[in-house]
């Protein structure tokens, strides 16, 4: 099968060319294709493959999603989702531990938020606003289930060019500023989201030195609990 047209869209580009649905099993080997276009400097070891994104759809099949290129008919981008529960004093775990070993076995279907393990644009598809969709699919999956948010562990991967001139606290801190751009995190804060802490040796990729930026996504429709109850 290699048709969506029976799938609900939960969100389409103004031309109507893409469209953002549930990831399907069919599609394993198209989201295969993106996750390792994506992120080529990755260890075989944490890159997710077709058996992967199939047992993702077994776990929780809501917060897996695709962007489907109707003129080309194949997977362009595409973003893992899981809930979890947070105590964000003690937030600093491995990616791999995080996700199961890429299998979301730490998904825990009563968690109060929602973790991105996952998303990328295929390098064919880029600037084209895919990851605006994907983003603006995971927040109305928040705002559904009710969730207090999304968080996720953010890969600076412009670091790897300033590591032997600042530390990744500094990096960090001017990217949010904006004095720098990081591919990956200055389009994150552009979405709405914050930087809560960094992660030493998060995963095995070169390009950000290992290093992960956790950051979070509060759902407005809950605002700040902890502040009223303070």
């Amino acid at each position: 099968m290699s048709d969506v047209s029976d799938l609900t869209p939960h969100a389409s580009s103004q031309n109507g060319r893409f469209v953002v649905v549930n990831s399907q099993a069919w599609m394993a080997d198209g989201l295969t294709e993106v996750q390792r276009a994506c992120f080529p400097d990755l260890s075989e070891a944490e890159l997710m493959g077709p058996e992967h994104f199939r047992q993702h759809l077994q776990v929780f099949p809501e917060g897996q999603f695709a962007v489907w290129d109707h003129e080309q008919r194949r997977v362009a981008a595409s973003s893992t989702d899981l809930r979890i529960d947070v105590d964000f004093a003690h937030y600093a775990h491995p990616y791999m531990e995080e996700v199961g070993n890429n299998t979301l076995s730490t998904h825990l279907p009563g968690g109060a938020w929602l973790y991105g393990a996952d998303i990328g644009v295929h390098p064919d598809y880029r600037a084209q606003g895919l990851s605006t969709l994907l983003y603006g699919a995971r927040q109305q999956l928040v705002r559904r289930l009710g969730l207090r948010g999304h968080v996720a562990g953010a890969m600076p991967k412009g670091y790897c060019q300033h590591a032997d001139t600042m530390p990744i606290e500094e990096y960090v801190y001017r990217v949010g500023l904006n004095e720098l751009k990081d591919p990956v995190l200055s389009v994150q804060l552009k979405r709405g989201y914050r930087v809560w802490g960094i992660i030493p040796d998060y995963l095995d990729d070169a390009s950000c030195c290992n290093y992960g930026v956790f950051i979070i996504w509060r759902n407005p429709e809950l605002g700040w609990p902890e502040r009223a109850r303070a």
